[in-house]
């Protein structure tokens, strides 16, 4: 059962990645990004590894050393029980990506790698991007002519930047 649930925390998470890196621009890919509720599933199947494991669990977050989480992980469910809060937190974080590039106009060209790196290493990802966000973030509101530029409140619905549909408040930094 370990295994199933190990697998299915990706499994559960692919589609919404696929959306953000292969169909950006489609209306309903904005709509799935900007819903908190994607990584839903995903942490009831972290409920479902972290249930068996709860004393090594407590123990590892209670007093937090390395040899209390080396335990936590060398338990099958322990390891899978953290492998789905990393995918869960790595989706919540492409997502954010997702939103700001799409609301700062980066390139789908440019924001799918990204993406694709943020599955694959968060950490890395999201230090690359928070650069490139202030920079787009300047660029934008200085505009190409050193004049104020576009509104960067301004939410990103489905068409794009500055459409009627906002993202919810949480989002936005």
């Amino acid at each position: 059962m370990t295994v199933l649930l190990f697998e299915l925390s990706f499994a559960l998470a692919a589609p919404v990645w696929l959306l953000m890196i292969l169909a950006p621009k489609w209306s309903w890919t904005a709509r799935v990004a900007a819903s908190p509720l994607t990584v839903v599933p995903i942490l009831l199947v972290y409920l479902g590894l972290a249930a068996p494991v709860v004393p090594e669990l407590w123990a590892a977050v209670r007093e937090p050393d390395l040899e209390t989480f080396r335990a936590l992980t060398a338990l099958a469910d322990g390891a899978g029980a953290i492998w789905a809060q990393v995918i869960a937190w790595d989706l919540l974080i492409g997502q954010w990506v997702f939103l700001e590039s799409r609301r700062l106009g980066l390139h789908p060209l440019v924001s799918g790698p990204l993406l694709v790196l943020t599955i694959l290493l968060s950490p890395v990802a999201l230090l690359l991007f928070l650069p490139l966000r202030a920079a787009l973030a300047h660029r934008t509101a200085k505009g190409p002519s050193g004049r104020p530029g576009r509104d960067l409140t301004a939410s990103v619905g489905p068409d794009g930047p500055g459409t009627d549909a906002a993202h919810p408040a949480w989002w936005r930094s």
